[in-house]
């Protein structure tokens, strides 16, 4: 099980906002981090994976400490792999290269193979990145994050560049790598459908911090536009309570819980929500 709360700064095009985030997934879990770009998504995956310290907070793993005030795991000691947008390979490499070099030094040789197998990558195990296509490279990328053995794989909108399908070819194969593996694994990406397919639970960041989080099929159907006000009013009307939330330069009103939400709250209203 991952368990972080961790705080960090972001300076953005808006300015600068607080990152305050925590959460936990359990080990097996796929689960999606959902957002406006800019927000922290990929920040949070860095901070997983050691690449960025937070300024405060914890990672826990399991029973190790990633992260405390007093401890920084460097991530080549962190069971993670991660796959970014860019690939990254090395291009002096072939993809046996690649994946030979990314097993741990106990790992088995198989692996590479079993890899390759997985990811169609086989018949081209000799060939190098320039001599690969878009969808090729991502597949590479994708294998050799694997052959670490991590125990979690993050990746950070992996199939963003790629058309459609060599996207569904990819989902593929991460859906077959993380049931092969039983891995952990967080994704970022900006795409419902690849956010149903691979994932069991989406957690929606905005403001800096956990909007929601639920089922991707209860939180990314297709419905009313969804804007973020701030409340400004809470008054009783007979028995029941109304919050009037300021949306840009309108006025709204909506039907709330005693005390579920204070003046100042920022909070998403749907657009059929009637206007004052």
């Amino acid at each position: 099980m991952i368990d972080f709360h961790v705080t960090k700064h972001l300076h953005t095009a808006q300015g600068t906002i607080l990152l305050d985030l925590s959460l936990q997934i359990q080990s097996g879990e796929c689960v999606a981090l959902y957002g406006s770009s800019g927000v922290g998504k990929t920040t949070l995956l860095r901070m997983l994976a050691g690449l960025e310290k937070p300024d405060s907070g914890y990672i826990h793993f399991n029973h190790n400490v990633w992260y405390d005030s007093g401890t920084f795991v460097k991530p080549q000691h962190r069971s993670i792999g991660f796959v970014f947008q860019d690939y990254a390979l090395f291009p002096s490499m072939s993809i046996r290269e690649q994946l030979k070099f990314a097993l741990p030094r106990s790992g088995d040789q198989q692996m590479v193979d079993e890899l390759l197998e997985l990811t169609q990558l086989s018949t081209l195990a000799n060939r190098y990145p320039a001599q690969l296509s878009g969808g090729q490279q991502q597949r590479v990328a994708l294998a050799r994050a694997v052959a670490r053995q991590p125990e979690v794989l993050l990746l950070d909108e992996p199939l963003s560049a790629l058309d459609q399908d060599n996207r569904l070819r990819l989902q593929e194969e991460i859906e077959k790598i993380q049931r092969r593996f039983n891995l952990t694994v967080v994704l970022v990406s900006h795409d419902a459908g690849e956010i149903k397919r691979l994932t069991n639970r989406v957690v929606m960041i905005g403001e800096g911090k956990i909007l929601n989080q639920g089922s991707p099929q209860e939180l990314l159907t297709p419905g009313p536009e969804l804007k973020l006000g701030t409340v400004i009013a809470i008054e009783s009307s007979g028995n029941q309570w109304l919050a009037t939330v300021q949306i840009e330069e309108k006025i709204r009103q909506m039907r709330v819980a005693e005390a579920s939400i204070q003046i100042g709250d920022r909070i998403w209203m749907e657009n059929q929500d009637r206007f004052l």
